[in-house]
């Protein structure tokens, strides 16, 4: 199986039954721009039909799970409506994709992981945090409804009142605490992170497969179901949140700073 077919940014190798997928901008903290979104939008379907794949691994290249969205790519969106439109699309089929996915995945979030990286994290079925790494997502600061996940899912894994400050105030969630409200499975030290998600990763290929994928099925069916109409809710609100002076003051004032 190749995945050289995908779209710049995310690479994929391969340990027998385990691949592990890599967020790999290094040098941009593994933000996610136009080609790193669609191809976490495919990748899920190339490991679907991955027949030697029993397991996933999901990490980031170098010190970042993924700082959230490229700032050159999300400010395009101010006058490109058709551009934003695909990403909210796509980041729809990003979260269905994830959600159907039949093999089990396993988070390594070995630094920050913010907005949709932050998303993209709790959204796998087993969550290790390196000790140094957070979470956190940020859109209500730059004027955008938290609607790529956070506001949707969050509330299904966590007290809604954490939930809520999290949220509002876009605060860093770090690794014990994740743990604590349930955003996280468990935290580990910065230089075992890789080796212990590439040793549970190692006893579910040993798993019996059906029963395993029959389990993660039934157990995501209560997310999908619960999802449905907080997400389709969720990215019409950020749309329009887009469109906002408010969003567009804030994101370009956050892009001038970055430079």
């Amino acid at each position: 199986m190749t995945y050289d077919a995908l779209p710049s940014g995310l690479t994929v190798t391969g340990d027998g039954p385990v691949r592990t997928v890599v967020l790999d901008r290094p040098d941009e903290l593994n933000a996610v721009n136009a080609d790193l979104h669609r191809a976490l939008a495919e990748v899920w379907r190339h490991l679907a039909a991955d027949t030697e794949a029993k397991v996933v691994i999901l990490t980031g290249s170098g010190r970042a799970f993924s700082g959230g969205g490229d700032l050159d790519w999300i400010t395009s969106f101010l006058d490109d409506p058709v551009a934003r439109d695909e990403s909210i699309r796509e980041g729809a089929q990003i979260i269905e994709e994830m959600l159907r996915f039949p093999l089990p995945v396993i988070a390594a979030v070995n630094g920050a992981a913010v907005g949709l990286g932050a998303s993209i994290a709790v959204l796998c079925d087993v969550v290790l945090m390196s000790e140094r790494a957070y979470l956190a997502d940020p859109h209500v600061a730059v004027g955008l409804v938290a609607g790529d996940g956070g506001a949707a899912f969050w509330p299904l894994l966590t007290p809604i009142l954490r939930t809520r400050e999290y949220l509002y105030t876009g605060d860093r969630i770090d690794a014990a605490t994740a743990v604590e409200v349930g955003l996280a499975s468990r935290v580990v030290a910065a230089a075992d992170l890789l080796g212990e998600a590439e040793k549970l990763a190692q006893r579910l290929a040993a798993q019996p497969q059906e029963a395993l994928r029959g389990t993660k099925r039934v157990v995501n069916m209560y997310l999908s179901q619960a999802l449905g109409g907080p997400m389709q809710a969720g990215f019409a609100a950020e749309v329009v949140s887009m469109q906002t002076p408010e969003h567009r003051e804030r994101l370009l004032a956050l892009r001038n700073r970055s430079r």
